[in-house]
């Protein structure tokens, strides 16, 4: 069978070779297994820290963690009781249904809504799914936010982002077009700093320095490239997108190895600068679409 319902995950097979597994805790993708065009060998796509809790006792630390319904602390009033990038990480996610299944790719669909642990902390009420979408070259990840008030007039207000791990050397790694959007750089020691908005000048972005960048309204199609390879990422209704990599600051991470920022760049898509404001009954969609670049498409 093309997809597995193992007790603590499901694991996607395509016909073709390709692989991911998404846990049901936080929903979190941790692994994607697919070949290089024309080539018949997988490879592992993402990065999970080795000493990542894989258990359900904290967030993973890498693959790809959902963020919901806050990015980093909360700014928000009705957010102020949850903690770092909300709770959408840390909940066990339910298995809906096998959404497709055929040559052109396998999908499933998780859900998660209101329960004992969310509400106290977020009485809004909301239905969350999560389609997970493997084709031979490309993995699809679709978030549905249901505001699922039947109140007029009680919108539900949130940021979403996808914490796209990428495994790539990151000292060769390199992300466009970024060029003359406005970022900020969270790297700044004052708040007043990190709330000044840079402009990026930069024709490809590296992380060979401690890099926590938030790019505002960004153009939705990003190219990470590396000279053995790379990746494309097309995100819908993920306006803005953050590159990080913590260089020698990764070391104080306690569930990180000693050098794992080495071996990894997180280009994350997400709405994360001001809030979607969702009207009661309606339903929003942020959608990431990752796929193998080519020979020739990695050059950037």
């Amino acid at each position: 069978m093309p997809v597995s319902n193992l007790h603590d995950r499901v694991v996607l097979q395509h016909p073709k070779g390709s692989t991911v597994e998404v846990l049901f805790y936080g929903a979190t993708v941790i692994s994607w297994r697919a070949a290089d065009i024309g080539a018949s060998e997988v490879k592992e796509r993402l990065f999970v820290s080795s000493k990542a809790f894989l258990d359900g006792s904290k967030p993973v630390r890498g693959g790809i963690p959902v963020v919901f319904p806050c990015f980093g602390a909360p700014t928000h009033p009705e957010h102020s009781k949850l903690g770092q990038h909300g709770f959408a990480r840390s909940e066990v996610w339910s298995l809906d249904s096998v959404a497709m299944d055929n040559d052109a790719g396998v999908s499933v669909r998780l859900t998660l809504e209101q329960n004992h642990k969310i509400t106290p902390i977020f009485p809004k009420p909301f239905h969350l799914t999560y389609v997970v979408t493997l084709a031979e070259h490309q993995l699809s990840t679709d978030l549905h936010v249901k505001n699922a008030s039947s109140t007029a007039g009680d919108s539900l207000e949130f940021q979403a982002l996808l914490h796209n791990y990428i495994r790539a050397p990151a000292d060769q790694v390199q992300v466009a077009p970024l060029q003359h959007l406005q970022y900020y750089d969270k790297t700044e020691t004052s708040d007043q700093a990190r709330a000044l908005p840079k402009v990026e000048a930069r024709a490809a972005v590296d992380v060979i320095r401690y890099t926590d960048s938030v790019y505002q309204d960004a153009p939705q199609n990003y190219k990470v490239a590396w000279p053995e390879g790379g990746l494309k990422i097309r995100s819908v209704n993920l306006k803005d997108v953050v590159v990080w990599n913590p260089q020698e600051e990764g070391r104080k991470i306690a569930d990180m190895e000693e050098d794992g920022w080495k071996h990894y760049i997180c280009v994350e898509p997400g709405f994360v600068r001001g809030f979607v404001k969702l009207e009661a009954g309606k339903t929003w969609i942020g959608q990431q679409v990752i796929s193998v670049l080519g020979p020739v498409e990695s050059a950037l």
